[in-house]
């Protein structure tokens, strides 16, 4: 029997409320297969950590995650820390770091979520947004010129590699051939006459190997538009890590909200662990009082079932909360239900049950 290593990293905030589920549903699913198990190595890392030791994770903390299988991350983020040193002490640290240069986030409308469009079907928000994940604009090279006078000037570098903007196309490309699906690139050449127009050239290179692939090309702007008023137009989707960024959270707002919102940090060859998450961020006004959705925690064990080869389960995990949502039993206050957090990996659990059966 294959046992997956996994570090678990719950953060701040909600974080711990929503991982306990998302362990809660993995570790069944485990025992259900009976032919490969989990284990867990919980770290307390994160704010909190900050605050005690003066930094997010110990010095030595890569070299501790470096032999495990995947990361399970929480959420990062807590008022009295700057938002810059959280997200690069950690999250950004751990990306770089371990070369997950794949962000992969679904934006999946299931039956059952609540949307905010206007007469919109679940078939028509369907897709993958392939986001550059460890250059661009959060590669953090800068710096600040004259600092405390009136001349003071900031300057941020946006990173683009031939190598970094070839292999996340690249990754594009193949997921699209794969799945016979369209492939939108966005970008914003014309105002970014050095790095998009470089990231376009590129997209038009690559494509030259994939003829299969029916592709278009929008600018960032036109493309928020277009995911709120003609969502059905995209299948899989790339763009550069500021702009995928962005998008993910506003494809998050059209397919169920922020509680039902997943990303998966990959390192395509297995050379590092790749990172699973949900992408809500870690509410603390609401931590510990069984309010928070776990769903989006739940989902990401989808992906991360899904990267270990067991597509199966990661399919029915997304079956499952699908009959979450249409059986309306239990569901927490942001979904207009009444259950508490603990409640719906147990509910997720019985659902896979019912449906083994």
């Amino acid at each position: 029997m294959h046992t997956y290593r996994i570090a678990v990293i719950a953060g701040d905030g909600i974080g711990p409320d929503v991982i306990a589920e998302g362990k809660k549903v993995l570790t069944g699913i485990a025992k259900m297969d009976g032919k490969f198990a989990v284990e867990f190595t919980d770290f307390p890392w994160g704010c909190a950590y900050y605050l005690q030791k003066g930094h997010m994770m110990p010095e030595n903390g890569m070299d501790v995650l470096k032999d495990f299988d995947a990361i399970y991350l929480g959420a990062v983020g807590y008022p009295g820390v700057p938002d810059d040193v959280s997200l690069q002490g950690l999250l950004l640290k751990i990306r770089r770091g371990f070369d997950q240069y794949i962000n992969l986030r679904p934006v999946k409308l299931l039956k059952g979520a609540p949307c905010p469009l206007k007469d919109i079907h679940e078939k028509d928000i369907d897709m993958i947004v392939v986001r550059e994940n460890s250059e661009g604009e959060y590669a953090n090279a800068g710096c600040r010129l004259y600092p405390g006078t009136p001349q003071e000037v900031a300057l941020q570098t946006g990173v683009f590699s031939r190598k970094g903007c070839e292999r996340v196309i690249r990754y594009a490309y193949e997921l699209a051939k794969k799945e016979k699906k369209t492939l939108t690139n966005v970008s914003k050449a014309n105002a970014l006459g050095y790095s998009m127009v470089f990231w376009n050239e590129i997209f038009a290179e690559v494509g030259k190997e994939y003829p299969e692939v029916q592709t278009s090309s929008l600018m960032v702007d036109a493309a928020s538009m277009f995911f709120v008023k003609a969502p059905a137009r995209f299948q899989i989707v790339v763009t550069s890590n500021l702009f995928g960024d962005i998008l993910t959270d506003l494809g998050a707002a059209i397919a169920g909200g922020m509680g039902l919102a997943a990303g998966a940090n990959l390192n395509p060859e297995r050379k590092f662990p790749s990172m699973f998450e949900p992408i809500h961020g870690s509410a603390p006004d609401i931590a510990g009082k069984g309010l928070a959705n776990p769903l989006a925690a739940i989902w990401s064990v989808s992906q991360m079932l899904d990267f270990f080869g067991q597509e199966h389960w990661g399919t029915r995990v997304i079956n499952a909360i699908e009959t979450l949502l249409l059986e309306k039993k239990t569901l927490t206050p942001d979904l207009g239900g009444t259950a508490k957090t603990h409640d719906i990996g147990t509910a997720v659990l019985n659902i896979l049950q019912r449906n083994q059966a």
